[in-house]
C-alpha cells in the first residue's frame, strides 16, 4: 500500500475527517468571537466535547455511523453559527435560552442577515459537499456503506472516557467565572453551552421579604434630601410624553457630519431641556421591550430571556398604574403588532388603560417593518389632543421605530446627503436613520406645538438601546466611529444614550447634568417632577434632580458583575480582582474608582430585582 493510499485510508475514517472539519469550525467561530486569542486554546477545549460526542457514536451506532456522523456535525455547526451571529449583535455568548426568541426572529430578519458576512456560511460548507455527495455519487454512498462495521470498543470507551474527563476538568476551574465571555473562551463553547444548560444562576438567594427600599438605598448609597427635593412637583398636573427612541446613542447630539447637523430638532429640544448626557441602557435580550419594562416599573431586566416573556404575566407595579392612581389617563404608542415580544401580555401586567400598535397605525408608508415615524407622529399627535381634551392629565409613551437596525432606510425618506466615505457602511446608513427619526420628530412637536398639548406637557426622550455594537463593526466602520469620536469607540459610548427632560415654562432651567443616571432612574425622576410619592413604589433607580452618586449594575450586554459608578465602567473578569475598568465618555481612567463593594452591591441589587418580581403575584 502506498503512502498516499494509507493516508487516504487514515483520512477516510469519518472520526478523523469530521474531527478536521469541526477544528475549522472551532477556529472560524474563535478568530470571530474571542479577542487576543491564542491558537492551542481551541483544540484544548475544543476537541474533547467533539470527541465525547464522536466516540459515542462509535460505540452506539456502528450501523448508522455515517447518518450520525452528519448529524451530530450539523447539530455541532448550528451552535458554532448561532453563537457567532448573536455575538455579532449582541457581544454576548447565547444559549439554550435565546430559544425563546426564535418566533421572533422573521420580525427582524433584516438584522439577521445584514449581519451574516460570507465567509461565515463556509461554516456550513462540508455539510452541503457531504449532502449532494451522498444523494449524486454512488462511490460516496458504497464508502458510507462500507462505514457500517463496529470500531474498536477499548479504543473508543478509553478515549471518550479521557475526553469526558477532559472536558469537565476544562470547565471546573471557570464554573464561578462571572465572565461569560471568558467562560466561554476557557471552557470551549461547546462545554460552555453544556455547563450554561445544566448551570444554576449567578444570583445570591434572596428573602423577597427582606427587599425593601431602604434595603436597596444603602446599596445604591442613596441618601434623603434634606429639604424640599429639587424640582418636586414642578410640573403636577402637566401630561408627562415618554419619547423611546429606537437604537439612538449619545454621540448623536449635537454632531456634525461635513458641516451638517444630523438631528437639528433633538438639538434644539436638548438647548431647551435638563439633558443627561451620562446616561446608559438596562436592557437585556428584549432590547426594545426590555426598554419599556425597565423605564416603567425602575426594575431590572431578567438575567435570560426578555422582561416582557418573563414577567409578562405578573401584576407589576408601574408608572402606568401610579399615575392611574393620580387621575392621569394612560397609553402607550408602538406602529408594530402588539404579539411582538409579547406586549400584549406585558402592557396588562404594566396596567395601561390603552394601547395603539399597528391596528391604528396601518401600515401606509412602511418603513422597516412597521409604519414610518411619521405616520406614528401624526396620529398620536391627533390622539394626544383628544385625550387632552378630556379633561384630565395623560401619562404616554410614544415608541419610535424607523430607527431600526440594520437602518436600510428607503430613499424616499432620506433628509440628508452623506459623505462618500460614509457610503455602503453601517455607520453611514445608522446616520442617516437617526437624521430621518430626528425629521419625524420634528414634525411631532410643532403639531404638538399646534394643537395645545405642548405647553401643558413635560416631554421625556431617552434612547432604548445602543444601535452601533462595536462587534458588528468592520475595520472601515471602526475607522469611521473613530473620526466622529476622535478615539477609539468602546463600550461605555456604545451603551451610552441621552436622556432629555423638558419642562413647560421656566420651571426647570435649562442645563446639561453631570450625573450619571440609567433606564431604572427614569421613573423616580419622572415621579418628582409630577409631585407623585414613590413610597409605596418599590424601585431601584433613583431621582436624578437629588442625586449625586449612582451605582448602576449591568447585565447581558456586558458580562455579570458588570456596573457603572460615577466615572468608570466595571467589568469583572474571573471575579473583581481580574476585572477591568473603563472610563465613562468625559471621564479620566481611574482603575481605583471600582470598588469590591461596588461590585458586591451590584450583583445583591441584581439579585434583589429578581428575587422582588418573581414573588410578585400572577395576573388572573
Amino acid at each position: 500500500m502506498t503512502t498516499r493510499e494509507r493516508a487516504w485510508r487514515w483520512l477516510s475514517k469519518p472520526f478523523v475527517f469530521f474531527t478536521i472539519v469541526m477544528i475549522f469550525k472551532m477556529y472560524l467561530a474563535g478568530y470571530v468571537i474571542f479577542e487576543g486569542w491564542r491558537a492551542w486554546l481551541p483544540l484544548a477545549t475544543g476537541l474533547p466535547s467533539v470527541w465525547v460526542v464522536f466516540s459515542l457514536i462509535e460505540l452506539l451506532a456502528p450501523r448508522r455511523k455515517l447518518g450520525m456522523y452528519l448529524t451530530m456535525n450539523a447539530v455541532m455547526t448550528s451552535v458554532y453559527f448561532a453563537v457567532i451571529m448573536y455575538y455579532k449583535y449582541f457581544g454576548v455568548i447565547v444559549t439554550y435560552h435565546a430559544l425563546k426568541q426564535v418566533n421572533q426572529v422573521t420580525e427582524v430578519k433584516g438584522s439577521v442577515f445584514s449581519l451574516l458576512h460570507p465567509y461565515f456560511l463556509l461554516i456550513y460548507t462540508d455539510f452541503v459537499v457531504l449532502l449532494v455527495l451522498l444523494i449524486a455519487s454512488r462511490k460516496f454512498r458504497a464508502w458510507g456503506r462500507a462505514l457500517k462495521v463496529r470500531s474498536s470498543r477499548s479504543l473508543f470507551t478509553a478515549l471518550g472516557t479521557l475526553s469526558l474527563a477532559a472536558c469537565i476538568l476544562t470547565i471546573w476551574p471557570y464554573r464561578d467565572s462571572m465572565n461569560e465571555i471568558l467562560q466561554a473562551e476557557r471552557m470551549g463553547i461547546l462545554n460552555y453551552e453544556a455547563y450554561a444548560a445544566f448551570a444554576s444562576s449567578k444570583d445570591n438567594p434572596v428573602d423577597p421579604k427582606t427587599v425593601t427600599q431602604d434595603a436597596i438605598d444603602r446599596l445604591k448609597g442613596v441618601r434623603e434630601p434634606e429639604a424640599t427635593p429639587v424640582g418636586w412637583g414642578v410640573a403636577a398636573g402637566k401630561n408627562v410624553i415618554i419619547l423611546q427612541m429606537e437604537a439612538f446613542q449619545n454621540f448623536l447630539i449635537g454632531m456634525k457630519l461635513d458641516g451638517q447637523e444630523i438631528t437639528p430638532n433633538i438639538n434644539k429640544l436638548a438647548a431647551e431641556s435638563l439633558y443627561f448626557d451620562h446616561f446608559y441602557q438596562q436592557v437585556g435580550q428584549g432590547n426594545t421591550a426590555d426598554a419599556e419594562f425597565v423605564v416603567n416599573t425602575s426594575y431590572y431586566v431578567p438575567m435570560n430571556g426578555a422582561a416582557s416573556q418573563e414577567y409578562g404575566n405578573k401584576e407589576l407595579p408601574s408608572m402606568p398604574k401610579v399615575f392611574a392612581a393620580n387621575g392621569y389617563q394612560t397609553a402607550t404608542f408602538h406602529t408594530n403588532d402588539v404579539v411582538f415580544w409579547n406586549r400584549n401580555e406585558m402592557y396588562k401586567s404594566l396596567g395601561w388603560d390603552t394601547y395603539y400598535d399597528k391596528k391604528f397605525f396601518g401600515d401606509e408608508d412602511t418603513v422597516m417593518f412597521a409604519a414610518s415615524d411619521e405616520v406614528l407622529y401624526d396620529k398620536t399627535a391627533d390622539k394626544l389632543a383628544e385625550m387632552q381634551n378630556a379633561g384630565s392629565p395623560f401619562y404616554v409613551q410614544v415608541i419610535s421605530m424607523s430607527g431600526h437596525h440594520p437602518f436600510n432606510l428607503p430613499e424616499r425618506k432620506y433628509k440628508m446627503d452623506l459623505p462618500e466615505r460614509y457610503e455602503d457602511t453601517l455607520v453611514g446608513n445608522y446616520i442617516r436613520a437617526q437624521n430621518y427619526a430626528d425629521f419625524a420628530l420634528g414634525q411631532f412637536i410643532e403639531k404638538l406645538k399646534a394643537n395645545g398639548v405642548w405647553d401643558n406637557s413635560v416631554i421625556v426622550l431617552y434612547g432604548d438601546h445602543q444601535g452601533l455594537p462595536i462587534y458588528s463593526l468592520t475595520s472601515r466602520e471602526k475607522d469611521l466611529m473613530q473620526e466622529i469620536f476622535g478615539r477609539e469607540y468602546g463600550l461605555p459610548d456604545m451603551l451610552n444614550i441621552p436622556l432629555l427632560v423638558h419642562v413647560p415654562g421656566n420651571a426647570m432651567e435649562p442645563k446639561v447634568m453631570d450625573g450619571v443616571g440609567a433606564q431604572s432612574d427614569v421613573f423616580p425622576t419622572v415621579a418628582n417632577l409630577a409631585g407623585i410619592s414613590l413610597a409605596d413604589h418599590l424601585h431601584f433607580g433613583q431621582d436624578l434632580l437629588n442625586q449625586t452618586d449612582n451605582l448602576l449594575p449591568q447585565r447581558y450586554y456586558l458580562p455579570t458583575g458588570s456596573f457603572q459608578n460615577d466615572t468608570q465602567m466595571f467589568v469583572p473578569g474571573k471575579d473583581f480582582t481580574d476585572g477591568t475598568s473603563r472610563a465613562l465618555p468625559g471621564f479620566a481612567e481611574d482603575p481605583k474608582s471600582a470598588t469590591r463593594q461596588q461590585f458586591d452591591n451590584a450583583l445583591e441589587l441584581l439579585s434583589m430585582s429578581d428575587s422582588y418580581v418573581r414573588s410578585l403575584p400572577d395576573r388572573p
